[in-house]
């Protein structure tokens, strides 16, 4: 439900963008490093919002990727160290009993 409230807002961010920017049929001169070019406000500033949205989304799932997969690979190292962790204290109280046994 949070994200998509998230989600909600930023649509209605760029609604309201592109609302005031169609009303505003300037053309300004953007200048990138490597050419420059002629655009309208409105889609300009259409442009721009959808890719810093996509940028955004893009690295913080990258990161929330990378932390879903050290999550996992803790949980295995975890799981894999409480088998080791059983595995003696089974063995050691198997050989404590027939030790017990062989003494009687």
């Amino acid at each position: 439900m949070k994200y998509f409230l998230i989600l909600l807002l930023a649509l209605v961010v760029f609604v309201i963008s592109v609302t005031l920017g169609s009303n505003n049929n300037q053309i300004v001169t953007f200048n990138y490093l490597i050419a420059k070019g002629d655009y309208s406000v409105s889609s300009l500033l259409a442009v721009l919002f959808a890719v810093g949205f996509a940028l955004g989304w893009g690295i913080c799932g990258a990161f929330y990727l990378r932390a879903c997969v050290s999550l996992r690979r803790a949980k295995r190292k975890i799981k894999r160290l409480e088998t080791q962790l059983e595995q003696p204290s089974e063995s050691s109280a198997e050989n404590a009993s027939t030790v017990a046994l062989n003494k009687e």
